[in-house]
Order: structure tokens, then C-alpha cells, then sequence
């Protein structure tokens, strides 16, 4: 990893089939060991059920009031300043329970890829 400057960018943010907004803060070749998205959740809505295959995770929620699931653990509510630990392969998924936006920081080690994900959605989802 060589030292740089990644500036942010809210003009990047797209929406993803699990049901959330996405801007990859940093998830790029220069870091193969961690990569860092902001995701947003609308009011009401539960991303869809899925788990990551070789990665680790960590939400760290900023703004707004969810209720996340993971693996076998209590559904637990969480908000600002809490954060989630969510080892390789374990199902997830997390819930906007408030009537603002719910704000996320999703740090993944090593860093994310697109074939990683499992969606575990089924077809009636």
C-alpha cells in the first residue's frame, strides 16, 4: 500500500439489487486488504438476506435507527456509533427501523469483491 488521498465523492453512490445505496469509498487495488462503503437505507426497508464468502465485515452505523440480523444472533437493534461484527460466510441482512435514512459504514477484509456475494434471497423475495 503505497500513501494516498482517496477524496469522497456522493456523485458515485448507486443503488444495488440488495436494496441499498452503495458509494465505494475505497475498494481498489491499492488496498487489497480492506476495502470501505458508505451504504444507505431508505426508510422501511430490509437489504436482502446474504453473506459474503471469504470476507469478514463491519458496519459502523452513523445516522438513522436499524435492526440488523446476523447468523444465529437476536435481531439487535442498533444506531449511531454501534458496530457490527460479521464474521466470513454468515447470513446478514439489516433493517432501516427509523423514518430517516439509515448510514452505514461497511468495512471488509479483505477487501470486497462481486464474487463474494451470496444472495440467499429466495425466489418469492
Amino acid at each position: 500500500m503505497l500513501p494516498e488521498v482517496k477524496l469522497a465523492d456522493s456523485a458515485e453512490e448507486f443503488v444495488t439489487d440488495e436494496r441499498c445505496h452503495i458509494i465505494e469509498v475505497a475498494n481498489d487495488s491499492g488496498d487489497e486488504q480492506l476495502s470501505i462503503a458508505r451504504a444507505r437505507v431508505e426508510p422501511g426497508v430490509s437489504t436482502a438476506w446474504h453473506r459474503l464468502q471469504g470476507i469478514s465485515e463491519r458496519y459502523l452505523i452513523i445516522s438513522g435507527q436499524g435492526q440488523v440480523e446476523v447468523g444465529e444472533l437476536a435481531p439487535t437493534l442498533v444506531g449511531p456509533g454501534d458496530v457490527v461484527r460479521i464474521p466470513a460466510g454468515v447470513a446478514q441482512r439489516i433493517t432501516n427501523t427509523g423514518d430517516d435514512q439509515l448510514v452505514f459504514y461497511a468495512l471488509c477484509t479483505p477487501r470486497f469483491t462481486n464474487s463474494a456475494y451470496v444472495s440467499l434471497e429466495t425466489s418469492s423475495a
